[in-house]
């Protein structure tokens, strides 16, 4: 018991540290994700079908409550296993659970919805190319030369065939005649984007896993040598 004492201590510090700077690159990602150039210009456009929006929002706000958790967690861990607590090791765990909760929807979300982000992303872009290409609006044509900047494309492949003023005036110089298919150009940003992020929440569910099991065997090894007069006596060295 003594010695599965020490192993755990040891092992529930180095996972507290690693569970600390994970919840501390998902703030970044979500971050960058939220200010990010090319998912604000998207997420900024002023329509009423612009569905991404929501979930531009949805994504900043559930990664900061998953890294606060992960850091919570991190941080109840560590005070318990220094203090041997019972009752932060009981807390460190439900922050566990609560990380784990979270964060296995959103990858099931990631596989069976993947290409919601991508569609909605991409049909903004449709709506402000179509709307340039109509003159319906001139804030629509610096809307669609900033997306064009921002992810170094130009225009994209139209049935209609009468695409080549729109590319003219909004395309970037050097831009207009390489055909560079700005939809194929958000679809490769996302995927990268998106791969990222799958690794990222791969990773958090297994610490979450691992954190459950160790705070657990934690507070079930304080329970039951609690009687035997050992509090206090055995530190990590």
């Amino acid at each position: 018991l003594r010695c599965g004492m020490r192993t755990t201590k040891c092992q529930l510090l180095v996972t507290s540290l690693c569970v600390m700077l994970l919840g501390l690159s998902i703030a970044t990602l979500s971050t960058v994700t939220h200010y990010g150039l090319h998912f604000t210009l998207i997420s900024n456009i002023s329509l009423e079908s612009n569905s991404y929006r929501a979930i531009h929002h949805a994504a900043f706000y559930f990664g900061i409550c998953l890294s606060m958790t992960l850091i919570l967690a991190a941080l109840l861990s560590s005070a318990a296993t220094v203090r041997e607590s019972q009752c932060l090791t009981a807390m460190g765990f439900f922050c566990f659970a609560l990380a784990f909760c979270s964060s296995l929807p959103a990858a099931c979300w990631r596989y069976t919805h993947g290409t919601e982000v991508e569609e909605s992303m991409m049909d903004v872009y449709d709506l402000v190319y179509e709307e340039v290409r109509r003159n319906i609006s001139s804030l629509r044509r610096h809307e669609l030369t900033a997306i064009h900047e921002a992810f170094l494309c130009c225009g994209k492949h139209s049935p209609f065939g009468d695409t080549g003023n729109v590319e003219h005036k909004t395309c970037p110089p050097g831009q207009e005649h390489e055909g560079q298919d700005c939809l194929q150009e958000i679809r490769d940003f996302l995927k990268k984007h998106m791969d990222f992020i799958s690794t990222l929440m791969g990773v958090t569910i297994g610490f979450t896993i691992y954190g459950m099991i160790l705070t657990s065997f934690f507070w079930f090894s304080i329970h039951f040598s609690s009687n035997l007069d050992r509090k206090g006596k055995y530190t990590l060295r």
